[in-house]
C-alpha cells in the first residue's frame, strides 16, 4: 500500500497547482489523474491577476506567459455579426488597462488550458516531495479517523491523512461522499470546438480575446488561442432539447464558416466537445478528511473566466492550513476555516458569473427552453471589469483576528476595488526596495507568515521572531525603512498598510492578512503569541 500526506485527485490546473504549492511547503502528496495526459482542449483561457500572482509565488510566472499571449494581442472583446460583418460593440476589459497596475505588480495572462496544464505539470513533476500519477482513476474511498484509504487504478490502494478533489464538476469524490450541489444544474448547453484556420484578415487589426457573433440563427464565439491559426469556437446558447450528436466535425465546420461569414474559409476541425453550463456550489467544501476544490465545489458558467482562477486561489487557502497540521505547527481545526473562508467566496464568484450569463441571455427558463435569436443582448457593464470580485475575498474565520475596522465603501464592488489591509483581506501591493532590489509587498510573501513592522516596529520584529521560533511557526520579520534591508523609497507603506511607524501586520502565507495593529503595545510578545495561537487554533 503507498502511503502519503495528502492524496490529491485530479490533474488539471487547481490539482497540479495544489502539488506544486504542497511540495514547496514540505508536503509529500501523491496526484492521480484518470487521462493519460493533460487536457488535450483549451477549455478555460483567462487566468486573473490574482491567480498570477500565486503562479509567480510557484514560480512558474514566467513559463505560463510564454505559453500564453501577450496582452497587447487581446486587447478587446468584441460583438458582430460576423467576423466579415458589421461590429456591434467593443470593449477594453478592465483588467488589461494600465491603472490597475495600482493594485498588483504584475498582469492577466490569457494562456490555454491545454498550453497551460503541460507547464504548470512539468513544474510540479520537479519538485519533491510530490509525485503524479496519469492514467490511475480514483474507484473508491474509505475514511476513518486517522485518514483515508483510497482504491485506484486495478486495486492498487494508497493511504493518506487528507484528500484534495480537484477532479471537476462531475468527478467521483463528491458523489462517493455523499455531498449535494445548491443552484441551477441547467443553464444551456454549447459546443467546445478546436480548430485550424487563419482568420488574421479579419481579426489582427482589432486583437481580441473573445469574438461574439450574434445572428438570428447562431449565437457563437471565437476564442482567441495563438492569435493566428489555432482558434476557440463555441457554439453558445443552446437549448436542452438540442440534439448534441448533430454536431460533427463536418457541421461544425460550417458554423464557423457561417460565423466568420467566409463561405469558402479553410477549416481544419481538431475536436468538438458538447457541455452543458451550470450554477451550482456544494453545501459544504469539506468531508471529513477530504476537501473539495475547483468545479468540485464549483461549477459556474464560464462567462467571466472565473472558473479555473477560483479553484486555483481555494487551493492557495487550503494548501499552508494543511502543511501547519501535518508539520506541527498548527492544530487540527485550522483546516476548518477552509469551508468558512472559500465556500461563500465560492457562491459570490458563481452568482456573478450566472448574472453574467443571464445578461447575455443565455439562461434557459424553467422548462429548458431558450431562445438562441436574441440579438443586441449582449453584456452588464460588468463582465470582464469585475477588479471587485478579482481582489475582493475578505475572509472572516477563525484564521483571522479582527480589529475592529470596516472594509472601504465602493460604488459597485463587483468592479471597484480600494487595496486595505484588513484582517482578512489580501495584503495590499506596495512597491519597496530589498536590498537595493526593487520588489512588491507580494514577493515577500509565500512560504510562512511574514511580520511587517514601521521603521520603529523593531519590538515587533524581535518579539514576533522569538515568538515564532518557540512555537516553530515558519516566519520572517522585517520594520519597513527600519534598516532590516527592506525600505520604503515611496512613503507609501504605512497608508497603504493603515499602521503607524510603531504599528505592525501579520500576513499569512497566502497573502491575506491574519491582524493588524495600527500601533505599538505595551507587551509585543504577548500580543503576537495570542494572535499566532488563536489564528493557528493552538490554544
Amino acid at each position: 500500500m503507498l502511503d502519503t500526506a495528502v492524496l490529491i485527485v485530479g490533474a488539471g490546473p487547481v490539482g497540479l497547482t495544489a502539488s506544486i504549492l504542497l511540495s514547496r511547503l514540505g508536503v509529500p502528496s501523491l496526484l492521480v489523474e484518470r487521462h493519460p495526459s493533460t487536457s488535450i482542449h483549451p477549455k478555460a483561457r483567462g487566468i486573473n491577476i490574482r491567480t498570477m500572482e500565486i503562479f509567480r509565488q510557484c514560480g512558474v510566472e514566467d513559463d505560463v506567459r510564454a505559453a500564453g499571449l501577450p496582452q497587447d494581442k487581446v486587447r478587446f472583446i468584441i460583438w458582430a455579426e460576423s467576423l466579415t460583418g458589421r461590429e456591434l460593440e467593443r470593449r477594453m476589459p478592465a483588467r488589461m488597462r494600465a491603472d490597475v497596475a495600482r493594485i498588483s505588480p504584475i498582469g492577466a495572462a490569457l494562456c490555454a488550458q491545454d498550453d497551460l496544464e503541460p507547464v504548470v505539470r512539468r513544474h510540479a513533476e520537479a519538485l519533491a516531495p510530490g509525485a503524479l500519477r496519469f492514467g490511475a482513476e480514483l474507484i473508491d474511498l474509505e475514511q476513518d479517523g486517522d485518514g483515508i484509504t483510497a482504491t485506484i487504478g486495478n486495486g492498487e490502494r494508497v493511504r493518506a491523512r487528507w484528500m484534495i478533489a480537484a477532479d471537476g464538476a462531475r468527478g467521483r469524490v463528491r458523489e462517493l461522499l455523499g455531498i449535494s450541489l445548491t443552484g441551477r444544474s441547467f443553464l444551456y448547453r454549447s459546443v467546445n470546438v478546436l480548430l485550424h484556420a487563419d482568420l488574421t484578415p479579419w481579426t489582427a487589426y482589432r486583437p481580441a480575446a473573445l469574438y461574439f457573433v450574434e445572428q438570428p440563427a447562431l449565437r457563437a464565439t471565437f476564442l482567441t488561442i495563438n492569435g493566428v491559426n489555432r482558434w476557440g469556437f463555441l457554439v453558445n446558447n443552446l437549448p436542452a432539447s438540442a440534439d448534441m450528436a448533430s454536431y460533427t466535425p463536418e457541421r461544425c465546420a460550417a458554423l464557423v464558416r457561417q460565423a466568420a461569414g467566409v463561405p469558402d474559409l479553410d477549416v481544419e476541425i481538431l475536436g468538438v466537445a458538447p457541455w452543458t453550463a451550470a450554477a451550482q456550489v456544494a453545501e459544504r467544501f469539506r468531508g471529513g478528511r477530504v476537501f473539495l476544490a475547483g468545479d468540485a465545489a464549483h461549477h459556474m458558467p464560464p462567462t467571466g473566466g472565473f472558473g479555473l482562477n477560483t479553484g486555483v486561489q481555494d487551493v492557495h487557502n487550503l494548501a499552508w492550513k494543511i502543511a501547519g497540521v501535518f508539520h506541527g505547527w498548527a492544530g487540527a481545526a485550522l483546516v476548518d476555516s477552509y469551508d468558512a473562508e472559500r465556500r461563500p467566496f465560492g457562491q459570490a464568484i458563481t452568482a456573478q458569473a450566472l448574472a453574467n450569463s443571464s445578461a447575455m441571455g443565455r439562461v434557459a427558463a424553467d422548462d429548458g427552453t431558450l431562445d438562441p435569436a436574441r440579438p443586441g443582448v449582449r453584456a452588464r457593464p460588468e463582465f470582464l471589469n469585475e477588479i471587485g470580485m478579482i481582489f475582493g475575498a475578505h475572509y472572516d474565520s477563525s484564521a483571522v483576528v479582527p480589529d475592529g475596522t470596516k472594509l472601504p465603501e465602493v460604488a459597485n464592488p463587483i468592479t471597484d476595488h480600494v487595496p486595505v489591509a484588513r484582517p482578512g483581506s489580501r495584503a495590499p501591493h506596495v512597491w519597496l526596495e530589498r536590498d537595493g532590489t526593487r520588489i512588491s509587498t507580494i514577493d515577500l510573501f509565500g512560504r510562512g507568515f511574514v511580520l511587517l513592522a514601521g521603521r520603529d516596529g523593531k519590538a515587533w520584529r524581535d518579539s514576533g521572531r522569538a515568538v515564532a521560533s518557540s512555537l516553530g511557526v515558519p516566519f520572517e520579520a522585517f520594520t519597513v525603512g527600519g534598516g532590516d534591508g527592506v525600505d520604503d523609497v515611496d512613503g507609501a507603506w504605512p497608508n497603504a498598510y493603515g499602521v503607524e511607524a510603531n504599528g505592525a501586520v501579520l500576513v499569512r502565507p497566502d497573502a491575506h492578512v491574519a491582524w493588524r495593529s495600527r500601533s505599538s503595545s505595551d507587551d509585543p510578545g504577548r500580543e503576537l503569541e495570542r494572535v499566532l495561537r488563536s489564528t493557528l487554533d493552538r490554544a
